[in-house]
This record gives structure tokens, C-alpha cells and sequence, in this order.
């Protein structure tokens, strides 16, 4: 069985990975900003014995990385034995995409070009001229409609014809450098002719003048010997003296390289592309939504809605889905008892062990299920990009990165995918500061609690749109103050722990895309809401053990779980809390979820976690404990400033590598939340 080896690459937002996902039948979700792609995706696509293995590679701009997705895409594609490439681009966008067209050019690989969205432009009213620019670039060229099956079909079929008649595309020089440059590449690649590489020696000649040492590494590790001999060391220096007559320093090469780049981009562009497009609705629209009056006010109101739906439509399927678990409960109890299990292991897996897990479900799954495909839709529609626009300033007053908005807003559904997306950071420094930072924007797993907890103490217990709306603006409140606590901390952990200046980064702005709303909900909820679900059942299980055995193993005439609340209630008491709170949310470091009934389970000393389906009830419960308006907001702080979750805690340490980041993680917050309970409950105390 004969197995061909090809790369998908192209920049992002091309309909890259919707491509990759047609050939393979694969389910991979596409998003509509950059840096989505981070690590590369494998698919297969079969043609009777042959057999096609595609590496969707993750968006890049340029074969100069500025990101780890570009360099893992550029690794690939310079190290990598493969057999083709196929570059995806965007027939409405094309001059964008030619830059990394012309540098695969350079690096004389086996290439082809998929001319993609070709129906989009033409709505647009532009044509791309194919037969003639494929005379200019030397390359086979074919046009494309990736969420056309007959289009798709036909791509299929090109790529099969080329794989069984692959040729090594004609070597050709399109891009000229200045004239140094050019003697400069002649003097490195006279110094490589006796090198045997499946790489451009003329490329391969650009990155050692640019003194690119994992390019050069990489090949000194692929051959066994040092290209850098004193002959090239020899000729690196005439070059360098050559480069000091021209003005130019070597540090400025690279520049000197896209400009020229850019320079045959525009030219080819000229040549094939002929436009009646009018930019003058997405410029109105991008104008809007970027503004400094108008930017962050949508913003907040794009937010706001999210939250007043999620709000108002996830109370319904949670109360069906406790109704539907307390059935199941009684059935599962019978089946138990009807295997002869001890009572106290019953017990345990009843009343430990499913209620903590089908609590979690219950809570968790309506509110995402809601928010995530509500939020991927602003993702598909291209807003995230905007988002990051608009809060870049802020963020690089902080010495940060403005990519790090779209780790935060990514957080909103679950900390663990904020953690994951910071990925998208080029500078470590700077990734390092989103990925500790993050844990100040509520998850999914926090907002059930807050809003409970609004709805109760802030709002009052009525239903109408008033208070559906005041609650929803408290909770925008107090996400704020999540947000500005990321800010605080970005700013003072780049003056510490990570000191540095912001670094530069390419932000795209998208064009508007119409988001496919089925698919779209549908692969958020498969994608994003089962798995960041499965997550933390996987936690809740064992949390249940541990809970219903500090319930109900006695020391004296008390469980261990009030020795523990008797133990923390002087330290609660400082920051306007009681041992209860303190104990509920230690226990609930596997998940948020349970923080709340933890509690009810000690005030009422029941063994078991409780539902509190009646909120009336709820709130008598907790004033009869002691609650006031006062304990209620510093729960509510609590809630956005302590410890991430056990699964995001995780997700820290695979990300960093390092337990001493997860160690950092954890306290920054919680000392920052205990002491804004502190200061709050110090001025405020006396008067309520």
C-alpha cells in the first residue's frame, strides 16, 4: 500500500483546516481569527490503495516566524520529509497570501496553490486571473470552493493527479533582492555546493546571512557536520563589511527581505487580480467597532447579552437535569441494594459519588452548552480580532501582549482552554503573564454560584426582565473587576517575577464571514462543551469519595468535615467569611461546581450534598447562618479571585512545564481575593 505524505499550509483564515476537514471527513474545529491552529492535525484521505496522510499545519504568515505556531508550521516545511505542499489561499484576499506563496517558491519544494473561497471573491467582484498566475509562479493551480462538495471533489481529484505525477517544480528565482543581497547570497552558496540538501541552497544561503541558528543547527544535525566552516566564517565576514558600505546592519536583513518580498507580491498582484470591489460597509462597520468612543462599549454589550441569555435560558435544563438525576438516584439505589452491596459502600456511591458528579453536570452543562456556541459565533463572524484591537493599548501599558485579550476572553468558558489558547503569545514572558493571569476571568463553573448569589442578596428573588436585567449588569460588574484585577496583576508581574517590554505581534483583521450557525453549534458543543465537561467529571468522581468520607467519618461526636469548618472559622471570620466558606471552597479545588453545596451540606449537616432547587429557601438557609449582604459579596470575590480548578491547574503544569508557575498560579489570586475581603469588610463592616 503506497502512502504519500502531504502539508496543508497557508495563512490563517484561508479555509485551511474547512479543507483539511472535507479531504479527511475529519471534525476539527475552523476559527475565524489568528493563531487558532497551533499544533499540527493529522488526517487521512484514501484513493483506493494509496493512501494520503495530510498535516494540516497551523496558520503562518511568513517562513520568518514571529509565533510558535509559524515556527512548528516552518519546521515542518523546511525539515520535514513530505512528499508535496499544498499552500491554501484566499481568492479575495490574495495579496496577503502571496508573500508565503513567493518565500515556498524560494525554498524550491514540490508545490501546489489551492486557490480557496474563489466564490467569495467573485460576490465581491474580483477576479483572479489563474492561467496567468500560474505562468508567473511556476506552480499548478487550482481553484476552489471549500464548502462546495462538487468543488471539493474536483480538488480531490487534482491532488491525486499531481501525487502520481510529481515533479519537482522548475528552480526560478522570482523574487529579486537588492544587488548586495544578491552577491551576498552568490558568496554562501558557493561555500554550499558541495552539500547534498533537499532545500533551496539559495534559501538555505538567505537564513545563514541572517544567522537563523535553528535553521543552521538543524542542518549541521541533519548532515553530521558544521556548515559554519572557516570558509563560510570567512565569507560571512566580507559580507557583513559589505553590508556596513550599504547602510544596512545585519539585524535589518530581515526587513530588507519582506520588502522585497512585498515588492513582487504587489507586482504579481497587479498583473492577475482586477477588483470593482467596494470595502465600504466593512470599513464603516470596522471603524465602529474599533473605535475609541465606540469599541469598548460593544464590546461590553456583545458580553452583556451573552450573559443575560445564558442567564435566563440555562435555568430551565438545569432544573430538568436535577429532576432527571434525583429519578435515576432512587432506580440506581434499588439496583445496589438489589446486588447485595454493604450499606455504607451504597451510601458512599449514592450520596459521595453521584451526587457530586451529576451535580456538576447539572450545573455545568446548561450554562456552556449555552455560552460557548453563543461566544464561537462572535469567534466565526471575526470579532475576536476586534476585541484584541481594542484592548491591545491597555494591555501594552501593562507590558503586555494585546493577544492576551483572546486567551481571556477564551477563559470565559473554561480557564483550561484560556490556559491552552495563550499558545497564540510569541514571547514567553508574555504567555507566561496570560497563563497566571487567567484564572481572574469566571469560568462556566464559577457563574451558576455568582449568580445564585446575585439573584439572592443583590438583586431580589423576582423573575421579570427588570431583574433579569439588573442581574445581568451585576455580573458584568463584577467581570469587570476580574478584568481589571488582569490587568493589575499583567502590570506588576511584568515590573517582577517577568520583566520586559511588550513585544510586537501581526494581528489580522478578518474579514467578516457570515457564521454557519448549525455547524457552528453543533462543533462547539462537541468539541468544546463535552470535552471541557468530561474534564471535570473526571475530577468530580474521586472528589466525591473524599467529601462524603469527611461527611461522615466521625472524630468524637463530629465529622472531620466540622472539625475542619470549627477549625477555619476564626481565619474566616477575618475577611468576613466563616469556616464553612474556607472549607467549602478547599474542597472544591477539583471543581467550582461543588463549592456551593459543600456549603449547605455543612450548614445543614446532613453527609450529602443538597439541592437547592427553591432560591427563597436557599436564602433563608444562609441568613439563618449568619450570611449578610456583605458575606455574600465576598464570596462573590472569592469566586473571581482564588485558585483555578484542579483540571486547569493541570493544564498549567503541561503548559509550563514547571510546578512552580501552577504554584504561582494559586497564590497570586488568593492572596489578592483574601485581601480585597480584608479591605472591604474592614471599611464596610461597621456599617452594615
Amino acid at each position: 500500500m503506497k502512502e504519500i505524505k502531504m502539508g496543508l499550509a497557508g495563512n490563517p483564515n484561508v479555509g485551511k483546516s474547512t479543507i483539511f476537514n472535507s479531504l479527511t471527513h475529519s471534525n476539527q474545529h475552523t476559527g475565524n481569527w489568528a493563531g487558532k491552529t497551533v499544533e499540527n492535525a493529522v488526517g487521512i484521505m484514501k484513493n483506493g490503495e494509496e493512501i494520503y496522510k495530510i498535516y494540516d499545519l497551523p496558520g503562518i504568515y511568513s517562513l520568518l516566524p514571529h509565533s510558535e505556531e509559524e515556527r512548528v508550521a516552518r519546521d515542518f516545511l523546511v525539515f520535514d520529509d513530505y512528499d508535496f505542499v499544498m499552500v491554501v489561499c484566499d481568492a479575495s484576499s490574495l495579496l496577503r497570501n502571496l508573500n508565503l506563496v513567493l518565500q515556498m517558491r524560494e525554498m524550491n519544494c514540490n508545490l501546489i496553490l489551492c486557490l480557496n473561497l474563489i466564490d467569495e471573491a467573485r460576490k465581491k467582484k474580483i477576479e483572479v486571473n489563474s492561467s496567468k498566475l500560474e505562468k508567473l509562479l511556476g506552480v499548478k493551480i487550482i481553484e476552489c470552493c471549500a464548502h462546495d462538495n462538487k468543488s471539493i471533489k474536483h480538488l480531490h481529484d487534482e491532488i491525486i493527479e499531481y501525487s502520481q505525477n510529481i515533479k519537482r517544480v522548475p528552480k526560478r528565482n522570482i523574487v529579486k533582492y537588492p544587488a548586495y543581497l544578491e552577491k551576498a547570497i552568490q558568496m554562501v552558496v558557493a561555500q554550499l555546493q558541495h552539500i547534498n540538501l533537499k532545500i533551496s541552497k539559495r534559501w538555505l544561503a538567505l537564513n545563514i546571512i541572517r544567522n537563523d541558528r535553528t535553521i543552521i543547527d538543524k542542518i549541521n544535525s541533519q548532515l553530521g557536520t558544521d556548515i559554519m566552516t572557516d570558509e563560510m566564517l570567512s565569507a560571512l565576514y566580507k559580507i557583513k563589511k559589505m553590508l556596513l558600505d550599504e547602510d544596512v546592519l545585519i539585524n535589518e536583513i530581515d526587513d530588507v527581505i519582506v520588502n522585497a518580498i512585498n515588492d513582487k507580491a504587489s507586482s504579481i498582484y497587479e498583473q492577475v487580480v482586477t477588483s470593482k470591489r467596494t470595502k465600504l460597509k466593512e470599513l464603516y462597520l470596522d471603524k465602529i467597532l474599533t473605535s475609541k468612543l465606540w469599541g469598548i462599549p460593544i464590546m461590553l454589550l456583545f458580553l452583556g447579552i451573552i450573559f443575560l441569555i445564558t442567564i435566563k435560558i440555562s435555568n430551565y435544563p438545569s432544573e430538568w437535569l436535577f429532576k432527571m438525576f434525583s429519578s435515576l438516584e432512587v432506580i440506581l439505589n434499588d439496583c445496589l441494594i438489589d446486588l447485595g452491596l454493604p450499606s455504607f459502600l451504597i451510601d458512599m456511591l449514592i450520596n459521595g459519588v453521584y451526587k457530586v458528579t451529576t451535580w456538576v453536570i447539572s450545573v455545568m452543562l446548561p450554562p456552556m452548552m449555552i455560552f460557548f456556541p453563543l461566544f464561537t459565533l462572535l469567534e466565526d463572524f471575526g470579532y475576536l480580532p476586534r476585541i484584541a484591537f481594542n484592548l491591545d493599548g491597555v494591555f501594552r501599558k501593562c507590558s503586555s501582549c494585546g493577544k492576551q485579550s483572546l486567551t481571556m476572553a477564551m477563559g470565559f468558558g473554561c480557564n483550561c482552554v484560556g490556559v491552552t489558547g495563550a499558545r497564540i503569545i510569541d514571547s514567553k514572558r508574555e504567555r507566561l503573564i496570560a497563563i497566571l493571569t487567567n484564572t481572574f476571568i469566571p469560568c462556566n463553573g464559577k457563574f451558576p454560584t455568582i449568580i445564585a448569589i446575585i439573584t439572592m442578596f443583590f438583586v431580589g428573588l423576582g423573575t421579570d426582565l427588570k431583574a433579569l436585567i439588573i442581574s445581568t449588569l451585576i455580573l458584568l460588574l463584577i467581570v469587570l473587576l476580574g478584568v481589571l484585577m488582569t490587568f493589575i496583576v499583567s502590570k506588576l508581574l511584568s515590573k517582577t517575577l517577568f520583566a520586559g517590554y511588550p513585544s510586537s505581534f501581526i494581528l489580522e483583521l478578518t474579514p467578516f464571514r457570515r457564521p454557519r450557525i448549525m455547524k457552528t453549534i453543533v462543533t462547539s458543543i462537541f468539541d468544546r462543551t463535552l470535552f471541557v465537561l468530561g474534564r471535570a467529571v473526571t475530577v468530580a468522581i474521586p472528589a466525591g469519595f473524599i467529601i462524603w468520607i469527611l461527611a461522615n467519618i466521625n472524630i468524637g461526636d463530629l465529622s472531620i468535615l466540622n472539625h475542619l469548618t470549627s477549625f477555619f472559622d476564626p481565619f474566616g471570620k477575618i475577611f468576613g467569611v466563616d469556616g464553612v466558606i474556607i472549607v467549602a471552597f478547599l474542597l472544591g479545588f477539583p471543581a467550582n461546581e461543588i463549592v456551593l453545596p459543600i456549603m449547605l451540606m455543612c450548614y445543614l449537616n446532613t453527609g450529602t450534598l443538597v439541592d437547592y432547587s427553591n432560591l427563597l429557601e436557599l436564602k433563608t438557609l444562609l441568613i439563618d447562618n449568619g450570611w449578610t449582604i456583605l458575606t455574600a459579596l465576598s464570596v462573590v470575590i472569592l469566586f473571581i479571585m482564588h485558585y483555578p480548578c484542579s483540571t486547569a491547574c493541570l493544564t498549567i503544569k503541561k503548559e509550563t512545564g514547571s510546578w512552580w508557575y501552577v504554584f504561582l498560579s494559586c497564590i497570586i489570586p488568593t492572596i489578592l481575593g483574601l485581601l480585597c475581603c480584608f479591605i472591604i469588610n474592614l471599611f464596610l463592616g461597621p456599617l452594615v
